[in-house]
């Protein structure tokens, strides 16, 4: 059994989805934890406060004086902070690129060295979407910091409270009809989040995991078709499966863009760069990874099991297997 040594942490975007699990994971696992936070008194925060002793300083990635001696006297950065929709002045290149650039210069301020940095699968010189552009962006700015960096691409990540699995789930339960945008050839590898955050959990006190790039994944390579079929198959229902042609998906996005931004100055479900995104295989190379940091995954049927339907959870996980991908 690995057995890490106690470090102080600091998390940025430790309220989101993905940040409040590792959370958890660290508070388990014997570290210090504080976080920087825009809503010091948000329930998040108080949870983190609360259960885990976290210390808190208010700032935002983007306000750099903001982060003057935030990560001081710590020994690592976990830098989570992303948007997968763009809303006012919350671009892809503000939040990903600017915000980890003031980032890393408070951590260097600061005088921590360790820094593990949140990517995605699919970034890449070059990239197609503006997401995955300054996604790039962000990863090369860590690469030229001098920070003993890790950096994480997980694929599309699932479980309670994820922006992905969970809509469908709720277009499932009031519609007869399923849409399904993108590629029907696309193939993704969707990884449970208590996985993801294992990884980086693990790298923090990992000499071998310095200055390398990992791709985190789960053990199954599926069409969205075949994704939403496991999640009906959870949720005990039937549904109708209709490929959107991309031209109607686009003037879709669009409409919902203006709707959202324009009227709700909200971040929309659904974007055109997203669209870009599902048209394009969303796979990598788990192995190393896995092997690094002995990360074991649960299948997708039995892992949205967990949180979808709690009576369909002792069936699906009956018949998942489980193993490193």
């Amino acid at each position: 059994m690995r057995i890490a040594t106690a470090m102080k942490v600091f998390v940025t975007g430790a309220t989101g989805f993905v940040g409040c699990e590792i959370v958890r994971q660290l508070g388990e696992a014997g570290h210090s934890v504080r976080i920087l936070a825009r809503q010091p008194y948000s329930p998040q925060v108080q949870e983190a406060v609360s259960r885990w002793g976290a210390g808190v300083h208010p700032g935002d990635v983007v306000q750099p004086a903001s982060l003057q001696g935030a990560p001081a006297g710590m020994d690592a950065v976990v830098h989570l902070v992303g948007i997968v929709a763009e809303v006012g002045g919350s671009t892809f290149k503000r939040i990903h690129a600017d915000g980890t650039r003031n980032i890393i210069a408070a951590a260097q301020q600061a005088g921590v060295r360790r820094f593990v940095h949140m990517s995605a699968l699919g970034t890449r010189p070059n990239a197609a979407s503006r997401y995955h552009q300054s996604k790039w962006a962000a990863e090369e700015l860590v690469r030229r910091s001098g920070l003993e960096f890790t950096i994480f691409r997980p694929s599309l990540i699932y479980g309670p409270g994820d922006q992905f699995i969970n809509l469908f789930a709720k277009v499932a339960r009031w519609s007869p009809v399923v849409p399904l945008l993108g590629s029907p050839d696309a193939r993704f590898q969707p990884v449970a989040v208590e996985a993801v955050t294992a990884a980086f959990v693990r790298s923090l006190d990992e000499a071998r995991s310095v200055s390398r790039t990992y791709d985190l994944c789960g053990p199954e390579t599926l069409t969205l078709a075949e994704i939403v079929d496991q999640m009906l198959a959870v949720l005990g229902r039937r549904r109708w499966k209709l490929h959107v042609p991309l031209g109607l998906a686009h003037c879709q996005a669009a409409s919902i863009e203006f709707l959202f931004r324009r009227l709700l100055r909200r971040a929309p479900p659904l974007s055109r760069d997203q669209l870009i995104m599902l048209q394009e295989d969303n796979v990598g190379d788990a192995r190393p990874a896995n092997e690094l940091f002995g990360i074991e995954h649960i299948w997708l049927r039995p892992g949205i099991a967990r949180y979808l339907d709690a009576e369909a959870a002792p069936r699906a996980a009956s018949k998942g297997l489980r193993g490193a991908a």
